[in-house]
């Protein structure tokens, strides 16, 4: 109950400070809360852009495509670096080097060589997600205990057994973390895909306003893109959450 009103308090005073700034700046490029409201109200009844829900759905069949290839790519690449040990101690390193690249630097290859459809937005997702996965399966694999391994062998257990009764407890949590923010990448790539250069989705509806200085509508998208990427958070922390309880 006390953080829910700390943070209740928090959020009626990040308001107000938004509200005063608001009111004293520019109004071509800031608006207050109270100009917000209208703006999202319309957005929502699909006055202002009647094409929200299609260019949210496009930009949610985006995210899901870029997360599935992440997913796949990454845990097949993770688990053949660390069941390989020569491969995952050659390997681990530039894997881990290409993620610490900005990764905003790869777009405009992606987009030169995909165009400006949805397959260089799912390209780009598909990148930023595809390394944290792929690092968090190699740390996951390293983390198990060895001994727990040849114990299980020593008493007759296949590599299927191995795998399940052992080591997919031990490195679940880390794997689950490394999917958590898998996706979380995944929907940022694809938003700011959109936003760089696009002809729908959400980003492109972003741009749009933002463009034309309609700066209610501007907030109004940007909070409807942010609650999607929330939502996608709290779906992922719910998975985490069950995974520790498993292996607790």
């Amino acid at each position: 109950m006390k953080v829910a009103l700390v943070r209740l308090g928090l959020l009626a005073a990040l308001l107000a400070v938004w509200e005063v700034a608001g009111r004293a700046a520019n109004p071509l490029l800031a608006v207050p809360p109270s100009a917000v409201i209208p703006a999202l109200r319309d957005l929502l009844l699909l006055r202002s852009y009647p094409e929200l829900s299609a260019s949210l759905l496009l930009t949610v069949r985006e995210i899901g495509a870029a997360y599935a290839l992440a997913v796949g790519a990454g845990l097949g690449c993770g688990f053949m670096l660390g069941m390989h040990r020569v491969l995952g101690r050659a390997w681990g390193p530039m894997i881990a080097a290409l993620y610490a690249v900005p990764a905003v630097v790869w777009y405009p290859s992606l987009m030169l060589f995909f165009g400006l459809d949805a397959a260089s937005k799912i390209a780009f997702g598909f990148l930023l997600g595809f390394f944290p996965i792929t690092l968090a399966v190699l740390a996951g694999i390293r983390q198990v205990n060895p001994q727990l391994v040849v114990v299980a062998r020593a008493y007759g257990a296949g590599a299927v057994a191995v795998f399940v009764r052992v080591m997919l407890p031990s490195m679940l949590f880390t794997l689950v973390g490394g999917l958590r923010t898998g996706l979380a990448l995944c929907v940022i790539g694809v938003i700011v895909g959109e936003i760089l250069g696009s002809k729908a989705g959400m980003g492109a509806l972003i741009n749009h306003a933002y463009g034309l200085l309609r700066m209610g509508d501007y907030v109004a998208l940007v909070l409807v893109t942010l609650v999607l990427v929330v939502g996608s958070d709290v779906l992922a922390s719910l998975l985490e959450r069950r995974a520790r309880a498993w292996t607790e």
